[in-house]
């Protein structure tokens, strides 16, 4: 994965897509920024970008993704394994279905994936000073670049689903207390269950991520 620093930009994921448009052939890359203007979020929201914290999307030719992995729950995939990593640098930080992280109730960041073509690209916004937009920030101190490394380093591996997912299984439990957005409804995940491919079964509907 090559890394590439951007002084300030309106949005990683806006730029890493015209990137990949102008720039066919290309190895997997990522860009990443401490200040982003215009973010953008799941359901179409914007992702307040204060400086300081911490922003990057990827892109992964899709051949080179886990065989088993379920393309509509890549977020989880990679979510999970950024929130393991934090957790192995002592953070009590959580993963919510199917792409927030959270610190106790409070909301620090989040997950987005986009295909484009032959490549998914994935774009994750990390608060590491407080927002207006969201509630907390991360629990620990941590060097941005450190992070950025060590997490590509664990992508690389690229673990089985299967693997991720047994994990993440264990701690779905967290969800209960939580809310998701289905179709812009606000539906608790209380009795929500969850599916072997990462989807749910919420009110006798199966509901897949799609983030």
């Amino acid at each position: 994965m090559t890394l590439k620093y951007l002084k300030e930009v309106d949005s990683t994921q806006t730029y890493i897509k015209e990137y990949i448009k102008n720039n066919a052939e290309i190895n997997d890359v990522c860009f990443y920024t401490y200040n982003q203007t215009a973010g953008l979020g799941s359901q179409n929201n914007k992702w307040e970008g204060k400086n300081g914290n911490l922003f990057f999307s990827f892109s992964i030719l899709l051949e080179k993704l886990p065989s088993d992995l379920p393309l509509q729950s890549s977020s989880i995939y990679f979510s999970y394994i950024l929130k393991e990593l934090l957790q192995n640098f002592g953070s009590n930080i959580i993963l919510k279905w199917p792409n927030d992280f959270y610190i106790d109730k409070n909301k620090i960041g989040g997950l987005i994936t986009n295909k484009t073509n032959k490549r998914l690209i994935c774009g994750i916004g990390l608060n590491l000073n407080k927002t207006s937009s969201f509630d907390g920030k991360l629990d620990i101190d941590i060097n941005k670049e450190l992070l950025l490394k060590e997490y590509f380093k664990k992508l690389e591996d690229y673990v089985s689903w299967k693997q991720i997912f047994s994990k993440y299984k264990l701690e779905f439990h967290h969800n209960k207390l939580f809310y998701t957005n289905i179709n812009n409804i606000k539906i608790s995940l209380e009795n929500a269950i969850l599916n072997d491919d990462g989807s749910l079964n919420i009110n006798n509907k199966k509901v897949y991520s799609l983030r």
